[in-house]
């Protein structure tokens, strides 16, 4: 692990901005005296094609067998239907998360931007996912909103939301957001150079760049509720994860933190509470902090700058 290295304490300054009058939902009990908070892992855009270190099917082995090794079950994997047609195998691999004991949710057909989507439209694109999930079991009733964008006008986001309850669905909200869709990206991009990755490396600046995420949305949530919720972690469904989730998972445990189920993690409070703001892409708990007051240059971390990611990546040799 690279903790003792990593400049993490300089990316965690902006934790303590001031907050104004509480708007967030009722407090409620800790988990256990004994565990620093509870937190449930959820996956991105399964099933995904091939990437720089796995076909799809050796990335779906590999994430099995890291979940297992680590005795985690009940991660939900959020399918963007349209992605099941384009792998040969898209549908065995779905099977086989739930054989394995996860859970499926809904991400969309196409994973279109809101914003940029006629909401009839957007709300079809959902049903189309929702007719194709129908062919699986173990489908929890949740969305996620692909990009987590839930639009820029009050009217579009409400008619979706509005849509969403009409149809039984459940906003599959993030607590902590995460760029590591983006370091995915640069290690392609240095794989794609021919650079010889290090990759014991390359797992250290990956979990510690996650663990500091969760830090910066823990210390807000504690700010602004009063408690640490029961979290949901972004990932997605890519070949960092299949590498290093387990050591992501220890890394958690070693610091106190209990992994739940998805489905047990949205039961919390938070879950029932629609925030009144149109800044909903960094996760629940900036959204209800940007709702209590909080301004949006103190809910985003750096390890969710692009910039300081390809820095870092550079800095310990992981970039030509």
């Amino acid at each position: 692990m690279l903790r003792a290295l990593l400049p993490l304490a300089a990316l965690l300054l902006g934790l303590s901005p001031p907050v104004a009058a509480q708007t967030a939902p009722p407090a409620s009990p800790e988990p256990t005296p004994s565990v620093r908070g509870q937190i449930a892992l959820t996956f991105d855009d399964a099933p995904r094609g091939n990437g720089w270190a796995f076909t799809g099917a050796e990335r779906a082995d590999a994430l099995i067998a890291a979940l297992a090794d680590v005795g985690v079950d009940g991660a939900m994997f959020f399918v963007t239907t349209g992605n099941i047609d384009a792998q040969p195998d898209g549908a065995v691999r779905l099977r086989r998360y739930r054989a394995a004991g996860h859970t499926l949710a809904n991400h969309s057909h196409t994973h279109p931007w809101l914003w940029q989507t006629e909401t009839p439209v957007y709300l079809a694109d959902i049903d189309q996912a929702g007719d194709v999930l129908a062919g699986f079991d173990g489908v929890a009733p949740f969305f996620r909103f692909p990009f987590l964008d839930e639009g820029r006008t009050a009217e579009q986001r409400d008619a979706v939301r509005l849509g969403l309850a009409e149809r039984g669905l459940r906003n599959g909200y993030v607590t902590i957001d995460t760029y590591d869709w983006y370091m995915e990206a640069l290690a392609a991009e240095a794989v794609a150079a021919g650079h010889d990755l290090d990759m014991a490396v390359l797992g250290g600046v990956y979990v510690d760049t996650l663990m500091a995420g969760v830090a910066f949305y823990d210390a807000i949530a504690v700010q602004v509720l009063g408690r640490s919720p029961r979290h949901v972690l972004l990932l997605h469904e890519n070949d960092l994860a299949a590498l290093f989730v387990d050591d992501l998972v220890r890394a958690l445990r070693a610091e106190g933190w209990e992994i739940i189920p998805a489905v047990e993690a949205f039961a919390d409070p938070i879950a029932d509470h629609q925030p009144a703001t149109l800044f909903l892409g960094q996760g629940r708990v900036a959204a209800i902090a940007h709702e209590a007051g909080m301004t949006p240059r103190d809910l985003v971390p750096e390890v969710e700058d692009e910039g300081v990611l390809r820095a870092m990546f550079a800095q310990f040799g992981l970039l030509p």
